[in-house]
């Protein structure tokens, strides 16, 4: 037993002088190799819907027929591009895009870092007759992200170019500021809409230090500096200018919804409340009821469906340090699971 724990032991240490050879290798590698802002990803979605329609209708007939239908789908392949080749059109009849691109936001509206790279991306090439489709899922954050998320989104509208927002399960709060920037805002049936209000918290534990004979010193120059604070005794007046600022920032969202979309009541909704799709359609913050992939199928036939993604690269100890963490999350999970088997938890 006891060899076994000083192999154990002797396995550990030389488990982390591995790793730490690895980290510093990849550190290395990693200073050396010239930094990338990130890699654009294009994806044609009508290939992939396209592919899965073919295999299933072949999946459904029997062999005999499912061989026919291959030789006329060769057939009228030949045919399209022998056509193709002798059109002598001056002009080109040229396909709608309809660009999509995926914004899942988090408190901060992290995810503006690489929308604002995919909407400048789409904006070099889009034309006046294409479409963005912005699949968005958020539930709101700090005002700063979302109003700069916001604003990215106008740089579409002010380009003149359609901008759709389908929202699948939620768009609340900073996430509808997002949203109402569209031209045309899609709701699934039982996705959260709304929440327009302002909130914050300050948990204060003065009272606890003041118990421990502790003293907190917070000097400021300028007499709103700081209104509420986690460790001072808060004044009804800061209390006063803190609801304040709260209301004011409140204003701003409230005059910003009302600018994009005219049509609504904004007093009557701008109290904090969320509706579901179909209730939402009802208080006009949406403009129709369905899920993206409905919209997306209905535009398959008639337009070029491109997915843009900008994806920011991993330094080189990132991938090495989630190898390895990865690698321990997996092992302990095995561990766990014998033990439970083994102690009947």
């Amino acid at each position: 037993m006891e060899f076994l724990t000083e192999y154990a032991g002797f396995l550990l240490k030389t488990l982390t002088i591995v790793i730490a050879i690895i980290v510093v290798v990849a550190m290395v590698a990693n200073g050396k190799k010239k930094s990338r802002p990130g890699d654009l990803v294009v994806t044609k979605l009508n290939d992939g819907y396209d592919a899965m329609k073919a295999e299933l209708d072949l999946q459904l007939l029997d062999k005999k027929a499912a061989k026919a239908a291959e030789k006329a789908k060769k057939k009228q392949a030949k045919l399209d591009k022998k056509a193709a080749k002798n059109t002598k059109e001056d002009v080109a009849e040229v396909k709608k895009r309809l660009y999509v691109i995926d914004f899942d936001g988090d408190i901060k509206a992290s995810a503006v870092a690489s929308m604002r790279e995919e909407i400048t991306a789409i904006l070099s090439v889009a034309q006046k007759t294409d479409e963005v489709m912005v699949r968005l899922e958020s539930g709101g954050g700090v005002v700063h992200g979302y109003g700069l998320a916001a604003s990215q989104l106008q740089r579409i509208r002010s380009a003149g170019i359609p901008l759709t927002v389908c929202v699948d399960k939620v768009a609340a709060s900073g996430g509808y500021m997002m949203a109402c920037v569209a031209d045309k805002i899609i709701a699934a049936p039982f996705a959260i809409l709304g929440s327009i209000g302002v909130v914050a918290q300050v948990p204060n534990v003065h009272r606890l230090l003041d118990k421990g004979l502790i003293d907190v010193e917070l000097h400021t120059a300028g007499k709103y500096k700081r209104t509420l604070t986690m460790l001072g005794e808060n004044t009804d007046e800061g209390r006063e200018k803190f609801k304040q600022d709260l209301e004011d920032t409140h204003g701003l969202f409230k005059s910003f919804v009302a600018e994009q979309r005219p049509a609504l009541d904004i007093e009557a909704i701008a109290t904090g409340e969320t509706w579901y799709g179909r209730q939402a359609l009802d208080n006009k913050l949406v403009d129709s009821v369905m899920t993206s992939d409905a919209y997306l199928v209905e535009n398959y036939a008639q337009a070029d469906v491109i997915q843009v993604a900008f994806k920011q690269p991993k330094s080189m100890a990132e991938k090495v340090g989630l190898s390895v963490f990865n690698a321990v999350e997996a092992k302990a999970v095995s561990w766990i699971g014998k033990l439970t088997q083994t102690r009947g938890y």
